[in-house]
């Protein structure tokens, strides 16, 4: 997390601010501005008429990579995320961030919404060159009606329906003072699991849901609580258009729109083959405007783009001073938004999950099992090129193994994933049930971990471990989210690391069961989420070293243990 290369600029006063919207699982046709009729997003297309729309802009195939490209300008294999959960998410230390570099260029920095690439300092936004961050950093969440969330470390209550509440932070941040203002926010709709107000769901219950290629995969009410998701985020998008109006800030705000990757089920997606986890065109084309009023022309970019432009191109727009330490995979789009070039050279575009890599230039795809298509003549990928020249093919060829080679080798999906306690200059660090490892009886309440809980907590001899990393030796209060029955009060819950141990007795029971799923429109993958209350354990001793914790019942009354959430360990000396 180097900033030495980054000057900082004492005059900022003129420069542009940014608002950098990513939603999370909207495909590229699911904005009426692609051809959509069925469904109503009028302030997002708006921009997009007002500005520029890339009609061949490509993102990773799921959440974690493609926001570590958008952070770094670089490929993500380069910054070790391989997986969406318990630690593989996490950005490399020696990875330098967009907020970083905007930070030491005079700009306030601020994350709305989802992070999804570190939890514990120093992987928590806070650490990587965000000054505000309100919103979750463990993965995806379950709850989207006033869940628990992060507000720069602590953990708070939010307010009202999610994608209100961080739309409603993030206007208010952008209206402090007159410092240019750097704003990721990042939404976590229309991801599962599809909680939906009613308000927007009646929209769309009934909706018609028109014929397209993959329409027999399609579920309907999947379909329709996507699309009421998208008109909400549609919805708070124009309210913060309007609120930098009413500033006198729009005028000099970079607006960008965007998606994380390709649609979480089969729905109209503009003939593309694939979605969310595919490495075809539907998993990675993603809805990409950009808007910048009376700087940049309303036009339509044919030129094929990536996330890993998006850091050069806002340095040049901005005129900010980076000099990465790492070099960048990315080009500066500058050329093609002020209209000094009608294209860039052409280039290769990767992508990859989950061992699977395409690529693509500016005419054809080369798949993941090495299958040409020609873009320009096929672009749902209907038939691969059944005789393409020696030439042709063997550029594509080598170019994916030369990839593979000098890119994806830099990603080590066997190191070990040790969670840190105590990094220095933070207060809190947060240990979700998503980190640990249940022994004995105890089992996750749902296979994917992200926003998960352990239960079935019912035996002395049955621990929760995790793998940590004490960086900072000290006192420690420990709190722990837990609920439970009322049999478990007078059971004893019992902290330890090595000799070092503390322990607290369970006084109080709440067991408020599911949460919000009266607002659930499609039978969710994702586990259900409760609320929980606070068990003060009162403070341990922590030596620096590398000392897993391990969370055991004491003493158990009737076979009934608490369901547990997530520890917190706040350092006090």
């Amino acid at each position: 997390m180097a900033l030495q290369s980054c000057q900082k600029q004492p005059d900022v006063s003129q420069k542009p601010n940014i608002l950098l919207i990513v939603a999370d699982d909207q495909g590229w046709g699911d904005l009426g501005i692609h051809g959509n009729n069925q469904l109503n997003t009028p302030r997002i297309d708006s921009l997009g008429k007002a500005g520029a729309i890339f009609t061949r802009f490509y993102v990773s195939p799921v959440c974690s990579p493609t926001r570590a490209e958008i952070l770094t300008g670089r490929y993500h294999p380069r910054g070790g995320v391989y997986d969406t959960s318990s630690g593989g998410e996490r950005l490399d230390l020696d990875e330098e961030t967009i907020g970083e570099f905007f930070l030491a260029n005079g700009y306030r920095t601020g994350i709305f919404g989802k992070w999804h690439n570190g939890t514990q300092s120093p992987y928590h936004p806070n650490n990587r060159g965000f000054e505000e961050f309100y919103g979750f950093a463990s993965g995806h969440w379950g709850n989207y009606f006033s869940p628990m969330l992060d507000k720069n470390g602590q953990i708070v209550k939010g307010e009202g329906f999610i994608i209100d509440d961080f739309t409603n932070h993030a206007i208010d941040f952008m209206a402090e003072d007159d410092q240019p203002f750097f704003v990721f926010l990042a939404y976590n709709t229309p991801h599962g699991p599809l909680q939906v107000p009613d308000e927007w769901w009646d929209k769309y219950k009934n909706a018609t849901i028109p014929a397209h290629r993959f329409q027999e995969k399609e579920n309907p009410d999947e379909t329709r609580a996507a699309w009421a998701l998208c008109e909400n985020i549609d919805w708070n998008v124009g309210r913060m258009i309007d609120d930098l109006a009413n500033q006198g800030k729009l005028e000099n705000t970079i607006v960008i729109y965007m998606s994380d990757n390709g649609p979480n089920g089969w729905r109209y997606n503009g003939g593309m083959k694939g979605i969310k986890g595919h490495t075809d065109e539907g998993g990675v084309r993603s809805p990409f405007i950009i808007f910048w009023k009376k700087h940049i022309q309303p036009s339509i970019i044919q030129n094929i783009a990536a996330t890993i432009d998006i850091l050069p191109t806002l340095a040049d727009l901005t005129g900010i001073s980076i000099t990465p330490n790492n070099p960048l995979d990315g080009v500066s789009l500058q050329p093609l938004l002020t209209g000094k070039q009608e294209t860039l050279p052409d280039r290769f575009i990767f992508s990859h999950w989950n061992g699977a890599v395409s690529l693509r230039n500016q005419q054809y795809i080369l798949d993941k099992d090495d299958q040409l298509f020609d873009l320009t003549q096929d672009p749902g990928q209907y038939s691969p090129i059944l005789d393409p020249s020696d030439s042709l093919m063997t550029a594509f060829v080598e170019a994916k193994e030369s990839w593979k080679k000098n890119v994806l080798s830099e990603l080590d999906r066997q190191k070990e994933e040790i969670f840190p306690v105590g990094f220095p200059g933070s207060k809190f660090t947060q240990l979700p049930a998503r980190d640990g490892v249940a022994h004995g009886n105890i089992k996750r309440s749902n296979q994917f971990p992200n926003s998960s809980y352990f239960t079935n907590w019912t035996s002395e001899s049955d621990s929760i471990t995790f793998d940590t990393e004490i960086l900072t030796t000290g006192k420690y209060k420990a709190s722990v989210y837990y609920s439970c029955k009322e049999a478990a009060i007078g059971s004893i819950l019992q902290l330890m690391e090595g000799k070092n141990q503390v322990e607290a007795e369970i006084t109080e029971a709440y067991d408020s069961g599911p949460i919000s799923v009266e607002f659930d429109r499609y039978p969710r993958k994702n586990s259900y989420e409760k609320e929980y209350i606070i068990l003060e354990m009162g403070e341990i001793h922590l030596e620096k070293g590398h000392h897993p914790l391990t969370l055991k019942a004491k003493e158990i009354n009737n076979q009934d243990f608490i369901d547990f959430r997530l520890l917190v360990l706040e350092k006090v000396d």
